[in-house]
């Protein structure tokens, strides 16, 4: 075994910043040609499945790709969990700071509290491309 990383460990590294795991269900919303499709694989290995792009009631996960440019981000978040499940997880993927279409921080941050969203964890997950981890907030207990 080498002391480096090889491309297959880099691969399972972003898959493994995203927490993914074999049987869950990923939605994949915002796609477009300037996706990364060497992460799109790695993720699908990672859950051991396609993605999947159409309507389905309770995924696991949502990936939502989204640049600048896309329109509101509020509302794309809002539409983004409607198929996620209660203790799903939504992955927002923005360009990396400098790259075309790149979202700030702070807009993300903003758009994920107005969307009723808490935003936990970013990661880059590719040369291009930043991941960061949304969730519902948890009701408080009574």
């Amino acid at each position: 075994m080498s002391a480096t990383a090889g491309p297959s460990e880099s691969r399972s590294s972003a898959a493994a910043k995203l927490g993914l795991k074999p049987g869950q269900v990923v939605q994949e919303l915002g796609w477009d040609s300037d996706a990364d499709d060497a992460l799109r694989v790695q993720i699908e290995d990672s859950v051991d499945g396609e993605l999947i792009d159409e309507a389905m009631d309770a995924v696991d996960v949502v990936l939502l790709w989204w640049r600048d440019d896309d329109g509101d981000l509020v509302d794309g978040l809002v539409d983004a969990v409607i198929d996620l499940s209660a203790a799903g997880v939504l992955w927002l993927l923005t360009p990396k700071v400098g790259r075309l279409g790149y979202v700030d921080n702070s807009d993300i941050s903003e758009a994920a509290v107005t969307a009723g969203l808490a935003l936990t964890t970013s990661a880059v997950v590719s040369p291009d491309w930043a991941a960061h981890k949304m969730v519902r907030p948890r009701a408080p207990h009574r």
